[in-house]
Protein backbone atom coordinates (compact mmCIF):
# COMPACT_ATOMS: atom_id res chain seq x y z
CA UNK A 1 0.00 0.00 0.00
CA UNK A 2 1.35 3.23 -1.59
CA UNK A 3 -0.63 6.74 1.13
CA UNK A 4 0.32 9.59 -0.78
CA UNK A 5 -1.25 13.21 0.09
CA UNK A 6 -3.32 12.35 -3.12
CA UNK A 7 -5.09 9.26 -1.43
CA UNK A 8 -8.33 9.10 -0.49
CA UNK A 9 -9.29 7.66 2.80
CA UNK A 10 -12.47 5.87 4.26
CA UNK A 11 -13.13 3.99 7.89
CA UNK A 12 -15.56 2.54 10.29
CA UNK A 13 -16.64 4.62 13.14
CA UNK A 14 -18.18 3.36 16.11
CA UNK A 15 -17.84 2.42 19.72
CA UNK A 16 -15.08 -0.06 20.31
CA UNK A 17 -13.69 -0.89 17.12
CA UNK A 18 -10.40 -2.04 18.37
CA UNK A 19 -10.68 -5.39 17.11
CA UNK A 20 -12.92 -4.74 14.04
CA UNK A 21 -12.09 -7.03 10.99
CA UNK A 22 -13.20 -3.64 8.49
CA UNK A 23 -9.95 -2.52 7.90
CA UNK A 24 -8.47 -5.60 6.34
CA UNK A 25 -11.31 -6.51 4.47
CA UNK A 26 -11.84 -3.15 3.19
CA UNK A 27 -8.14 -2.55 2.42
CA UNK A 28 -8.13 -6.06 0.24
CA UNK A 29 -11.15 -4.86 -1.27
CA UNK A 30 -9.31 -1.63 -2.60
CA UNK A 31 -6.10 -3.07 -3.49
CA UNK A 32 -8.28 -5.78 -5.93
CA UNK A 33 -9.28 -2.75 -7.59
CA UNK A 34 -6.09 -0.79 -7.49
CA UNK A 35 -7.84 2.46 -6.55
CA UNK A 36 -5.82 5.17 -4.25
CA UNK A 37 -7.78 4.72 -1.12
CA UNK A 38 -7.01 3.50 2.58
CA UNK A 39 -9.71 2.25 5.33
CA UNK A 40 -8.59 3.18 9.07
CA UNK A 41 -10.83 2.27 11.90
CA UNK A 42 -12.14 5.56 14.36
CA UNK A 43 -13.56 5.05 17.44
CA UNK A 44 -16.15 7.22 17.92
CA UNK A 45 -17.89 8.12 21.53
CA UNK A 46 -21.69 7.93 21.85
CA UNK A 47 -23.70 10.64 21.04
CA UNK A 48 -20.86 12.16 18.80
CA UNK A 49 -22.38 11.51 15.44
CA UNK A 50 -22.86 15.24 14.84
CA UNK A 51 -19.39 15.83 15.12
CA UNK A 52 -18.20 13.05 12.89
CA UNK A 53 -20.57 14.50 10.03
CA UNK A 54 -18.50 18.12 10.66
CA UNK A 55 -15.24 16.47 10.78
CA UNK A 56 -16.19 13.92 7.81
CA UNK A 57 -17.02 17.29 5.34
CA UNK A 58 -13.75 19.25 7.23
CA UNK A 59 -11.55 16.44 6.30
CA UNK A 60 -12.53 15.17 2.93
CA UNK A 61 -13.39 11.61 4.37
CA UNK A 62 -14.75 9.96 1.39
CA UNK A 63 -16.83 7.13 3.07
CA UNK A 64 -17.27 5.88 6.40
CA UNK A 65 -19.05 3.00 7.47
CA UNK A 66 -21.14 3.01 10.78
CA UNK A 67 -21.78 0.65 13.34
CA UNK A 68 -22.96 0.78 16.68
CA UNK A 69 -24.00 2.96 18.36
CA UNK A 70 -24.50 5.81 15.58
CA UNK A 71 -26.63 3.86 12.95
CA UNK A 72 -30.02 5.13 14.45
CA UNK A 73 -27.87 8.71 14.88
CA UNK A 74 -26.93 8.61 11.51
CA UNK A 75 -30.14 8.01 10.16
CA UNK A 76 -31.82 11.63 11.67
CA UNK A 77 -28.27 13.78 10.87
CA UNK A 78 -27.50 12.68 7.46
CA UNK A 79 -27.81 15.28 4.03
CA UNK A 80 -29.64 12.65 2.22
CA UNK A 81 -30.75 8.63 3.00
CA UNK A 82 -31.97 6.35 0.69
CA UNK A 83 -35.42 4.93 0.81
CA UNK A 84 -34.21 1.72 2.34
CA UNK A 85 -32.42 3.52 5.08
CA UNK A 86 -35.39 5.87 5.94
CA UNK A 87 -38.11 2.70 6.34
CA UNK A 88 -34.98 1.25 8.64
CA UNK A 89 -33.82 3.93 10.51
CA UNK A 90 -30.27 2.79 10.52
CA UNK A 91 -27.46 3.85 8.46
CA UNK A 92 -24.26 1.89 7.88
CA UNK A 93 -22.79 4.10 5.22
CA UNK A 94 -22.35 7.62 5.06
CA UNK A 95 -20.62 8.55 1.38
CA UNK A 96 -19.15 12.16 0.65
CA UNK A 97 -20.33 13.89 -2.32
CA UNK A 98 -18.65 16.51 -4.28
CA UNK A 99 -20.96 19.10 -3.23
CA UNK A 100 -20.05 18.30 0.33
CA UNK A 101 -23.48 16.84 0.99
CA UNK A 102 -23.16 13.38 3.09
CA UNK A 103 -25.63 10.42 1.75
CA UNK A 104 -26.57 7.67 4.54
CA UNK A 105 -27.56 4.46 3.02
CA UNK A 106 -28.16 0.58 4.48
CA UNK A 107 -25.89 -2.11 2.79
CA UNK A 108 -26.64 -4.38 5.81
CA UNK A 109 -29.62 -6.90 4.74
CA UNK A 110 -28.44 -6.68 0.76
CA UNK A 111 -24.71 -7.72 2.44
CA UNK A 112 -26.81 -11.35 3.58
CA UNK A 113 -28.85 -11.72 0.46
CA UNK A 114 -25.33 -11.37 -2.01
CA UNK A 115 -23.91 -13.55 0.46
CA UNK A 116 -26.56 -16.57 0.22
CA UNK A 117 -26.82 -16.00 -3.14
CA UNK A 118 -22.91 -16.52 -3.93
CA UNK A 119 -23.23 -19.91 -2.88
CA UNK A 120 -26.12 -21.06 -4.27
CA UNK A 121 -29.07 -19.72 -2.10
CA UNK A 122 -31.89 -17.57 -3.09
CA UNK A 123 -34.30 -16.41 -0.64
CA UNK A 124 -37.12 -16.29 -2.72
CA UNK A 125 -40.20 -18.14 -2.09
CA UNK A 126 -38.39 -19.47 1.15
CA UNK A 127 -40.43 -19.48 4.60
CA UNK A 128 -37.60 -18.07 6.92
CA UNK A 129 -37.62 -18.00 10.96
CA UNK A 130 -35.54 -15.34 12.38
CA UNK A 131 -34.27 -14.96 15.72
CA UNK A 132 -33.70 -11.76 17.13
CA UNK A 133 -35.32 -8.27 16.08
CA UNK A 134 -32.35 -5.68 16.51
CA UNK A 135 -31.03 -3.33 13.95
CA UNK A 136 -29.34 -5.99 11.75
CA UNK A 137 -32.68 -8.29 11.51
CA UNK A 138 -34.63 -5.20 10.74
CA UNK A 139 -31.88 -4.99 7.71
CA UNK A 140 -31.84 -8.45 7.25
CA UNK A 141 -35.86 -8.93 7.08
CA UNK A 142 -36.10 -6.08 4.54
CA UNK A 143 -34.04 -7.28 2.28
CA UNK A 144 -35.59 -11.00 2.61
CA UNK A 145 -38.74 -9.35 1.93
CA UNK A 146 -37.72 -7.08 -0.73
CA UNK A 147 -36.20 -10.67 -2.66
CA UNK A 148 -39.24 -12.46 -2.49
CA UNK A 149 -39.34 -14.58 0.73
CA UNK A 150 -42.45 -16.30 0.93
CA UNK A 151 -43.22 -15.69 4.60
CA UNK A 152 -41.07 -14.91 7.75
CA UNK A 153 -41.85 -15.47 11.16
CA UNK A 154 -39.56 -13.22 13.62
CA UNK A 155 -38.92 -14.86 17.10
CA UNK A 156 -37.78 -12.22 19.76
CA UNK A 157 -37.69 -12.37 23.48
CA UNK A 158 -39.82 -8.78 23.25
CA UNK A 159 -42.55 -9.58 20.97
CA UNK A 160 -43.04 -5.47 20.47
CA UNK A 161 -40.00 -5.79 18.74
CA UNK A 162 -40.95 -8.19 16.46
CA UNK A 163 -44.36 -6.61 15.81
CA UNK A 164 -42.15 -3.52 14.45
CA UNK A 165 -40.77 -6.00 11.46
CA UNK A 166 -43.98 -7.35 10.76
CA UNK A 167 -45.22 -3.87 9.68
CA UNK A 168 -42.68 -4.55 6.44
CA UNK A 169 -44.65 -6.67 4.75
CA UNK A 170 -47.91 -7.53 7.29
CA UNK A 171 -49.30 -10.00 4.61
CA UNK A 172 -46.30 -12.12 4.96
CA UNK A 173 -45.01 -11.67 8.57
CA UNK A 174 -45.99 -12.95 11.65
CA UNK A 175 -44.46 -12.61 15.03
CA UNK A 176 -43.41 -14.39 17.72
CA UNK A 177 -42.56 -14.34 21.93
CA UNK A 178 -39.38 -16.94 22.34
CA UNK A 179 -41.14 -17.38 25.69
CA UNK A 180 -43.61 -19.21 23.46
CA UNK A 181 -42.56 -22.48 22.88
CA UNK A 182 -45.54 -24.14 21.29
CA UNK A 183 -45.66 -21.08 18.67
CA UNK A 184 -41.50 -21.41 18.12
CA UNK A 185 -41.84 -24.77 16.92
CA UNK A 186 -44.55 -24.32 14.52
CA UNK A 187 -42.74 -21.46 12.84
CA UNK A 188 -39.67 -23.89 12.75
CA UNK A 189 -41.82 -26.44 10.84
CA UNK A 190 -43.13 -24.42 8.25
CA UNK A 191 -39.26 -22.80 8.05
CA UNK A 192 -36.73 -23.64 5.22
CA UNK A 193 -34.01 -21.19 6.02
CA UNK A 194 -33.05 -19.99 9.72
CA UNK A 195 -31.56 -16.98 10.47
CA UNK A 196 -30.00 -16.29 13.86
CA UNK A 197 -29.69 -12.48 14.28
CA UNK A 198 -28.67 -12.27 17.97
CA UNK A 199 -25.49 -12.51 19.49
CA UNK A 200 -25.88 -16.01 20.78
CA UNK A 201 -23.19 -17.83 20.75
CA UNK A 202 -20.25 -15.12 20.24
CA UNK A 203 -17.33 -16.05 21.53
CA UNK A 204 -18.76 -19.46 22.60
CA UNK A 205 -17.06 -23.06 21.67
CA UNK A 206 -19.02 -24.41 18.96
CA UNK A 207 -19.73 -27.38 21.04
CA UNK A 208 -22.03 -25.13 23.80
CA UNK A 209 -25.59 -26.54 23.38
CA UNK A 210 -26.37 -23.68 25.46
CA UNK A 211 -25.28 -21.00 23.11
CA UNK A 212 -27.71 -21.88 20.51
CA UNK A 213 -31.32 -19.49 20.55
CA UNK A 214 -33.51 -22.57 20.15
CA UNK A 215 -34.19 -26.38 20.86
CA UNK A 216 -31.61 -27.82 18.40
CA UNK A 217 -34.45 -30.61 18.14
CA UNK A 218 -36.36 -28.77 16.12
CA UNK A 219 -34.09 -28.60 13.18
CA UNK A 220 -34.41 -30.71 9.77
CA UNK A 221 -31.76 -31.65 7.16
CA UNK A 222 -33.78 -30.28 4.69
CA UNK A 223 -33.42 -26.76 6.16
CA UNK A 224 -30.55 -23.61 5.37
CA UNK A 225 -29.33 -22.43 8.53
CA UNK A 226 -27.41 -18.57 8.99
CA UNK A 227 -25.63 -17.45 11.82
CA UNK A 228 -24.80 -13.83 11.21
CA UNK A 229 -22.29 -14.47 14.16
CA UNK A 230 -18.93 -14.73 12.84
CA UNK A 231 -16.66 -15.37 15.78
CA UNK A 232 -16.26 -17.88 15.79
CA UNK A 233 -16.82 -19.14 12.21
CA UNK A 234 -18.48 -22.14 13.29
CA UNK A 235 -20.94 -21.21 16.04
CA UNK A 236 -22.80 -23.87 18.11
CA UNK A 237 -25.95 -23.33 16.03
CA UNK A 238 -23.69 -24.09 12.77
CA UNK A 239 -22.34 -27.30 14.50
CA UNK A 240 -25.40 -28.56 15.63
CA UNK A 241 -27.26 -27.50 12.35
CA UNK A 242 -24.46 -29.62 10.13
CA UNK A 243 -24.95 -32.73 12.73
CA UNK A 244 -28.29 -32.67 11.79
CA UNK A 245 -27.63 -32.73 8.03
CA UNK A 246 -28.53 -28.92 7.14
CA UNK A 247 -26.85 -26.70 4.82
CA UNK A 248 -24.68 -24.03 6.58
CA UNK A 249 -23.99 -20.44 5.75
CA UNK A 250 -21.55 -18.49 8.62
CA UNK A 251 -21.93 -14.84 9.10
CA UNK A 252 -18.68 -13.90 7.73
CA UNK A 253 -20.10 -13.77 4.20
CA UNK A 254 -22.96 -10.74 5.30
CA UNK A 255 -19.72 -8.38 6.77
CA UNK A 256 -18.02 -9.00 3.24
CA UNK A 257 -20.18 -8.62 0.83
CA UNK A 258 -22.10 -5.57 2.64
CA UNK A 259 -18.70 -4.19 2.52
CA UNK A 260 -18.13 -4.72 -0.98
CA UNK A 261 -21.93 -3.20 -1.39
CA UNK A 262 -20.23 -0.28 0.49
CA UNK A 263 -16.98 0.26 -1.77
CA UNK A 264 -19.21 -0.29 -4.71
CA UNK A 265 -21.51 3.13 -3.76
CA UNK A 266 -17.53 5.11 -2.90
CA UNK A 267 -15.75 4.05 -5.98
CA UNK A 268 -18.21 3.03 -8.26
CA UNK A 269 -16.22 -0.17 -9.07
CA UNK A 270 -17.19 -3.73 -7.33
CA UNK A 271 -14.35 -5.15 -5.36
CA UNK A 272 -12.89 -8.92 -5.50
CA UNK A 273 -15.00 -10.27 -2.57
CA UNK A 274 -12.72 -13.38 -2.42
CA UNK A 275 -9.91 -11.74 -2.14
CA UNK A 276 -11.38 -9.72 0.78
CA UNK A 277 -12.76 -12.89 2.04
CA UNK A 278 -8.86 -14.29 2.22
CA UNK A 279 -7.88 -11.54 4.15
CA UNK A 280 -10.67 -11.67 6.88
CA UNK A 281 -10.25 -15.44 7.19
CA UNK A 282 -6.36 -14.86 7.56
CA UNK A 283 -7.16 -12.23 10.29
CA UNK A 284 -9.76 -14.14 11.95
CA UNK A 285 -7.05 -17.25 12.30
CA UNK A 286 -4.35 -15.02 13.65
CA UNK A 287 -6.90 -13.97 16.63
CA UNK A 288 -8.58 -15.12 19.15
CA UNK A 289 -10.69 -11.69 19.83
CA UNK A 290 -12.23 -10.77 17.16
CA UNK A 291 -15.57 -8.77 17.22
CA UNK A 292 -18.16 -7.89 14.78
CA UNK A 293 -17.50 -4.86 12.65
Amino acid sequence: MNITARTSVAGVIGHPVTHSLSPVIHNAGFASLGVDWVYIALDLAPNRAQECLVGMRALGIRGLSVTMPHKTDMAHLVDEISPQARRLMSVNTLSLGIDGRITGESTDGDGLVSSLQAVGISPAERSVVMFGAGGAARSVADALLRHGCAHLDIVNRTLAAALVICDYAPDRCAAQSTNDQAAVAAAMQRGDLIINATSIGMGQPATDSTAIPFDPALLRPDQVVVDLVYHPLETALLHCAAAVGCTTVDGLGMLIHQAALQQQLWTGQFPDVQAMARAARAALDGSTSQAPQ
